[in-house]
């Protein structure tokens, strides 16, 4: 992907919202689905650009799809990309924390 190209919307696809992501955003840590192709600079800068707070830290956590069966039929879920974001102190995103 060229740099000019570049959207944040490309990088971060969703923010997780369950009980055990809010529980460590009360820490300053965010979980966010983000593309399978997407790196830690990508996810630092686009979440930068969209929250406008400053990242010290990402993980980013690869997760295997996990097979179902469905009456008759044998599937696979996709695969996924997680990223757990690290704000700086005393930052936080309440577009997140203020949706549940």
């Amino acid at each position: 992907m060229k740099m000019s190209d570049w959207h944040p919307g490309d990088v971060l696809i969703h923010p997780v919202v369950s009980e055990k992501s809010m529980e460590i955003a009360a820490q300053g840590r965010y979980v966010f689905v983000v593309s399978r192709r997407a790196t830690k600079t990508e996810v630092k800068r686009a979440v930068r650009e969209l929250y406008g707070v400053d990242v010290v830290k990402v993980s980013i956590i690869n997760l295997p799809g996990k097979p179902k069966v469905w009456r008759m039929h044998r599937f696979r879920t996709p695969r996924r990309r997680k990223a757990i974001v690290t704000l700086a102190p005393g930052q936080n995103i309440p577009q997140i924390t203020e949706a549940v």
